[in-house]
């Protein structure tokens, strides 16, 4: 028997930062939006805990219990005092270190995909908990859909979303590492007062009327300095994005991918063509929000 859960990327259409908090961590006012590129978890019965990995950029997966699918298993199996003897596959297609929560939609399908698996019976509200025990992306990953969510990210809010959103991402040469973002993002804050992260009115009201051009005029990202002062190449991947006709630009999360809003399917293709000829990144993909969250599929 085995269980297959498969689970989106998503693109933050909001990332607000606070400033750095005694623990380390920022408090956060991120408006995550699931886009249907998709990893798919599969957990079946094992000698020992393993995982393996098949798909672009598999080569960049962990293998060891460092991995969030990984850790995920042995979190719910230490609270419902299972032996975490399961063979995890993970089939990739989000982007690695992409900004994209691919390390943490693979924890939150490794999660579902055991609660199935081993029939646990745990409720929502037990697994949002252990995802969030596992990062601030984890809990999003399990929920899908469009959502804002405070604190580090992890608690959440559903919000409503009246239509489809066209998206075009460009993959990065090299990775971005999210703790690095941060700690430039508290040096170029130096000195500065912080305000307090709040989501913004204007892009709740856009994604609840289904108006990308509104959507265009509210997102954010306030990691985008952090991003491109470590990476400054993304610069000319967000400007060739903007010439091809993207209502919207910006680096996805912590980076490098970037993400660029389009009005529909055939504007996202007309964004993705000039991008691939650009030369400014590795791989383009489209993709359109909101989705579903973790799904079982098997």
């Amino acid at each position: 028997m085995s269980v297959t859960v498969r689970v989106p990327a998503k693109v933050n259409v909001q990332l607000a930062v606070g400033a750095a908090r005694p623990d380390g961590f920022h408090d956060l006012a991120n408006v995550f939006l699931a886009v249907g590129l998709y990893d798919e978890v599969t957990v079946s019965p094992a000698d020992e805990l393993r995982i393996t990995c098949e798909g672009p950029d598999a080569a960049q997966v962990p293998l060891d219990r460092t991995n969030l699918a990984a850790r995920a298993a042995l979190a719910l199996a230490g609270r419902h005092g299972i032996e975490p003897a399961v063979h995890l596959h993970i089939a990739k297609d989000i982007p690695v270190a992409g900004g994209m929560a691919g390390g943490s939609a693979d924890g939150a399908g490794a999660l579902l995909a055991c609660d199935r698996l081993w029939g646990t019976g745990a409720s929502q509200a037990e697994l949002l908990d252990i995802c969030a025990e596992l990062g601030s992306d984890v809990p999003f990953s399990l929920l899908g859909g469009a959502a804002l969510g405070v604190g580090r990210g992890e608690r959440l809010t559903a919000l409503e979303v009246g239509g489809t959103f066209h998206w075009v991402f460009a993959m990065a040469g090299r990775g971005l590492s999210t703790p690095a973002v941060f700690r430039e993002f508290d040096r170029l804050a130096e000195g500065r007062d912080i305000p307090e992260p709040v989501a913004s009115a204007e892009l709740l009201r856009a994604l609840a009327k289904g108006d990308a051009d509104a959507l265009a005029a509210a997102v954010s990202n306030d990691l985008q300095p952090a991003a491109l002062s470590l990476f400054p190449e993304l610069a000319d991947t967000l400007d060739a994005g903007r010439g091809a006709g993207a209502l919207a630009t910006l680096v996805s999360g912590s980076g490098p991918t970037t993400a660029f809003l389009a009005r529909d399917t055939e504007s996202a293709e007309k964004v993705a063509e000039t991008l691939r000829a650009s030369g400014t990144c590795r791989s383009v993909r489209t993709a359109a929000g909101p989705v579903a969250g973790a799904t079982v599929l098997s």
